[in-house]
């Protein structure tokens, strides 16, 4: 990519969207191009062929999903497989149409076996059954590898497709009803701290562990490899270290301040036991995450609190 490449983001004002144009702007790429959902529906399949004849990219990062926690998909699993499969296909089929130079599309870690030996290797792929709480996204964003496999192997398209583990930072969701765990502890936390509560209540038994990169990282990960990798082949994105969520919990209590209880509610879904990564293939590669935790939880708490009356309820 050259600073006057035609880069399109799409999903620019999402969480690994924003932080991929951010991270673009910075390294003074300045031709840019975003769509709100408001500007541009990925899913109609019309529309986005329209807006790539028109555009016509050079590069794309597909970050654009509908994504959440364990109860969003569990709550809507119809939206989950319909509407990513649709954005995937539409973008992934107009960028070939279009001749784009390059794609990059961002699954996720989901897409792996339940029971995947751990560190989870990118050849686990399609080995067993998935966790039946996020089955839905996992199958779409397996079939976003596929068609990213399966037109470069048909069409020549130069389509590459990174894996990020459980990731967090400013811009995230931090709805209780359907963000993911990170966030959702933070905002959990804060309010029992701002409302003196005696306890702050967290699904499931706290012994599931979970691997967690900071946005930045991931953002960092992506332009590295739009740069420096062209195989078919999947690669992890990680730090290749995880937590029990009651170490995370601990550590969320920690960053806000908060000095009441905590309480695990077993009765809620623990979801897959372990979530991590090999990230061995992305190191050969030549990238490293550079965040550590903590940091990044003290950061993304900042943001949270800069940004509190503006967040969705």
């Amino acid at each position: 990519m050259e600073p006057s490449s035609k880069i399109y983001v799409a999903g620019h004002q999402g969480l690994v969207g924003g932080a991929i144009y951010r991270h673009l702007a910075a390294e003074n790429y300045r031709n840019l191009i975003g769509r709100s959902r408001a500007e541009l529906d990925l899913t109609d399949q019309s529309a986005v062929e329209a807006f790539f004849e028109t555009e016509r990219p050079d590069f794309v990062f597909l970050a654009a999903a509908k994504v959440g926690g364990i109860h969003a998909n569990d709550r809507y699993p119809a939206e989950f497989l319909r509407d990513n499969l649709a954005i995937q296909t539409n973008v992934i089929h107009s960028a070939w149409r279009q001749r784009v130079k390059k794609l990059l599309f961002l699954g996720s870690s989901c897409i792996y076996p339940k029971f995947a030996p751990q560190p989870m290797r990118e050849d686990s792929l399609l080995t067993g059954p998935l966790e039946p709480t996020n089955e839905w996204y996992a199958i779409a964003k397996i079939a976003g590898v596929k068609m990213c496999q399966a037109y470069r192997r048909q069409y020549g398209f130069n389509a590459i497709s990174l894996m990020p583990t459980n990731l967090y930072g400013p811009g995230d969701n931090f709805n209780l009803q359907n963000s993911h765990v990170l966030p959702a502890l933070i905002r959990k936390f804060h309010e029992a701290q701002s409302t003196r509560q005696s306890t702050v209540t967290v699904w499931g038994t706290g012994t599931p562990r979970r691997e967690f990169l900071h946005v930045d990282d991931l953002a960092d990960a992506a332009l590295y490899l739009m740069r420096h990798y062209e195989g078919e082949e999947i690669v992890n994105v990680g730090v290749g270290e995880d937590v029990s969520i009651r170490e995370l919990a601990e550590l969320v209590r920690e960053v806000v301040g908060y000095s009441g209880d905590l309480v695990f509610d077993a009765s809620k879904p623990d979801g897959t036991p372990r979530k991590l990564m090999d990230v061995s293939r992305l190191h050969a590669l030549g990238w490293r995450a550079r965040i550590p935790l903590r940091q990044g939880i003290e950061s993304t708490y900042r943001w949270f609190l800069e940004n509190e009356n503006s967040l969705r309820d």
